[in-house]
C-alpha cells in the first residue's frame, strides 16, 4: 500500500505538541498593525491550540502528525 500524502498547506501551519494536541499560530498579525494595540499584538506571538471540533479534520490532512 502506498504512503498517504500530507496536505502541504496544513503541514506548514500545524505542529503536534508532546501530548498530541495540535498547535497553531494566531491570525491577524501580518499587516494593518498600526491600529492594533501593543497588548493585542503581543498576544498574537503566542501559539494557540486547535479546538477539539477541528482536530479530526486536521489529523485527516496530516496522517503522520
Amino acid at each position: 500500500m502506498p504512503k498517504i500524502k500530507s496536505h502541504r498547506g496544513a503541514a506548514k501551519r500545524f505542529k503536534a505538541t508532546g501530548s498530541g494536541k495540535i498547535r497553531r499560530n494566531k491570525a491577524f498579525k501580518s499587516h494593518i498593525l498600526t491600529k492594533k494595540s501593543i497588548k493585542r499584538k503581543r498576544g498574537f506571538r503566542q501559539s494557540g491550540i486547535v479546538s477539539a471540533v477541528d482536530t479530526a479534520a486536521i489529523k485527516k490532512m496530516l496522517p503522520y502528525l
